[in-house]
């Protein structure tokens, strides 16, 4: 594979991507990661078939390839790259780590990287609320969030109610209920929920 060349950015954002296991954009990558894959590093990442990026109005989003998952899956057993820097030098120490990890317990990468559903509810739910901690229907979230598989959703909220200061709670006027909300419910503990509710930090 002709891919020698790459920089430490580029590799940054492959191992990202992997890490992430799913379509991320700019803005996404940068609150991650502290990196962005622009202009001749994103034509490059594209050229070399590792990265495929597709325009959505004004921003690209960018994902993994299989081949871009072979590439991460050699990376792990790569040595150090030259002037990686201490941060560099750390996260190839890791990788090296998680390569004994699969090779003892016979696993692939894809069963250790999921995407972080309960991280995107979240997320969405602050972008709905602008941090006021009011409750959001989940009928809304699932709807900012239609690209993630209906159970992947459930799952998510599953995990974020675990957190301290979350409730997802059924609603209480059950005659407020449109037939919208009553799909979008998460059955938790046997019961119905609909509504989220993140409490506000001070």
């Amino acid at each position: 594979m002709p891919d020698d060349g790459l920089s430490l950015g580029e590799r940054c954002v492959l191992l990202v991507l992997m890490a992430e296991a799913r379509q991320l954009t700019n803005t996404e990558l940068r609150s991650l990661a502290g990196i962005t894959l622009d202009g001749r590093n994103r034509r490059r990442l594209n050229e070399l078939g590792l990265v495929r990026s597709v325009l959505v109005g004004r921003s690209y989003v960018h994902e993994l390839t299989d081949r871009g998952a072979v590439w991460c899956a050699r990376e792990l057993t790569a040595p150090r790259p030259a002037r990686a820097g201490a941060a560099g030098g750390a996260m190839y120490v890791l990788l090296a780590s998680l390569a004994r990890h699969l090779e003892v317990t016979g696993k692939a990468l894809a069963d250790l990287f999921v995407p972080d559903v309960a991280g995107r509810v979240r997320a969405a739910y602050t972008a709905e609320t602008r941090g006021s901690g009011r409750p959001v229907p989940l009928a809304v979230l699932r709807e900012r969030l239609a690209e993630v598989p209906r159970a992947e959703f459930d799952r998510g909220v599953a995990v974020l109610s675990r957190d301290e200061g979350v409730h997802v709670r059924a609603e209480a006027d059950q005659k407020t209920l449109t037939d919208r909300d009553r799909a979008a419910a998460v059955v938790l503990g046997g019961t119905a929920r609909h509504l989220l509710t993140i409490e506000a930090r001070a």
